[in-house]
């Protein structure tokens, strides 16, 4: 917790140059027997992209018999809980038909990529946008990189109607959402002899008695980084958040490429925060941890709030089977089971959570977001000043 300036912000560096800013040309597909991996191969910079399935049942009468679904990959292999092989094993059932993921290290870049190429790909459905992530898509196809939509709009599909008010993010009806979670930091009390207080604000964060204290994400290559960088620039302005973000990096941050890398250092206790989710105390409480090691800080009582929505691909090879997985996503059954193992809450009011699932699940006092019009107007401008600012050591 004392290494100086000048050591701190040469780790800063490797960690993020390490991870850099997602390189997309190099991705490949392989399968990968039953489970998917988030880890490349040891001394290469491609992405790596792994599947996992395994075919049961008859395919229902008029439907295609497989599912493919590209999602994130903690989605299905998190170092905590996932709810990717609970949600196989519901739908499966439930239709008789096989769900097999797809899950590259660089998430819907991979996709992108794959249009911009004019490469097919095998996927149906995306588990896991965001609204930065459609700006992407949108930006990339306004450019003309690619012709004709990624995505197809939802259409009134059932249960849509259940979705609560102001989860909707994206304004051409594509994505539905399916959860959301607050960022938050999650903070060890155990740590520093069960000494250690998280700060309660973002100014105290770069105080001296948390010098490497933080594991934060590097938000070109994370959908939780991104979020705690907006955040940052909604607390200091878009002329102000990279010098806060300076004063992190010389207070000795440590910034990951991914969630799961970040949050399995967290639980080696490598540093005592981690920029997470507000919702951690759900997963803690369900393994029997220590909540005292998971506890919940709101910097300046607040939380960037992050829908998660899913879509289908508009060139999908089973259309039918993608709308009704869809419709099963929102089953309030099925959004219990993923809210509580993807660690977050539900996108319908009527989900039937336990009754002391909101103990543990953390709603920040105020919640913070940018539109998607706010965001397809500055977030490649933020993202790009962050990188050339922070990402090129």
């Amino acid at each position: 917790m004392t290494d100086t300036n000048g050591r701190s912000r040469r780790r800063f560096l490797r960690a993020v140059g390490a991870a850099g800013v997602a390189g997309l040309a190099g991705c490949s597909a392989e399968p990968a027997g039953d489970e998917a991996t988030s880890e490349p191969p040891a001394g290469t910079d491609d992405d790596q992209m792994t599947t996992a399935g395994t075919t049961t049942g008859e395919p229902t009468e008029s439907m295609a018999d497989t599912l493919v679904v590209a999602t994130y990959p903690p989605f299905v292999n998190a170092p905590s809980t996932s709810p990717g092989a609970w949600l196989k094993e519901e739908f499966e059932s439930a239709f008789d038909a096989t769900l097999v993921y797809q899950t590259p290290d660089s998430e819907l870049n991979y996709y992108i990529e794959r249009a911009v190429q004019g490469v097919d790909f095998e996927a149906d459905v995306y588990v896991g946008l965001d609204t930065g992530q459609l700006i992407d898509v949108d930006g990339q196809r306004g450019e003309g990189q690619f012709t004709g939509p990624l995505f197809a709009e939802a259409g009134a599909i059932e249960g849509l109607d259940a979705v609560r008010d102001g989860l909707q993010f994206d304004p051409q009806g594509r994505a539905v959402p399916f959860d959301t979670g607050y960022v938050s930091l999650v903070w060890n009390a155990t740590m520093d002899d069960g000494e250690f207080v998280a700060p309660e604000t973002f100014e105290e964060l770069t105080q001296s008695e948390f010098a490497d204290d933080l594991i934060a994400q590097n938000p070109t290559t994370s959908t939780t980084g991104e979020a705690f960088m907006l955040h940052t620039i909604d607390a200091f302005g878009a002329d102000g958040y990279l010098d806060y973000w300076e004063r992190l990096q010389d207070n000795g941050v440590t910034v990951l490429g991914n969630w799961s890398d970040s949050y399995s250092a967290y639980l080696n206790e490598e540093a005592p925060m981690v920029v997470s989710y507000s919702t951690d105390q759900v997963f803690a409480s369900a393994e029997g941890q220590d909540l005292d090691k998971h506890q919940i800080r709101f910097l300046n009582d607040q939380g960037y709030a992050n829908p998660e929505g899913m879509a289908r691909f508009a060139d999908s090879d089973a259309p039918r089977l993608a709308e009704a997985f869809m419709e099963f996503m929102l089953r309030p059954e099925i959004q219990a089971g993923i809210a509580q193992r993807n660690v977050a809450f539900p996108a319908i009011a009527d989900a039937p959570l336990p009754d002391d699932y909101a103990q543990y699940a953390k709603q920040p006092p105020e919640s913070v977001t940018f539109t998607y019009d706010e965001l397809e107007a500055n977030l490649g401008t933020w993202t790009d000043q962050w990188a050339r600012r922070f990402a090129g050591g």
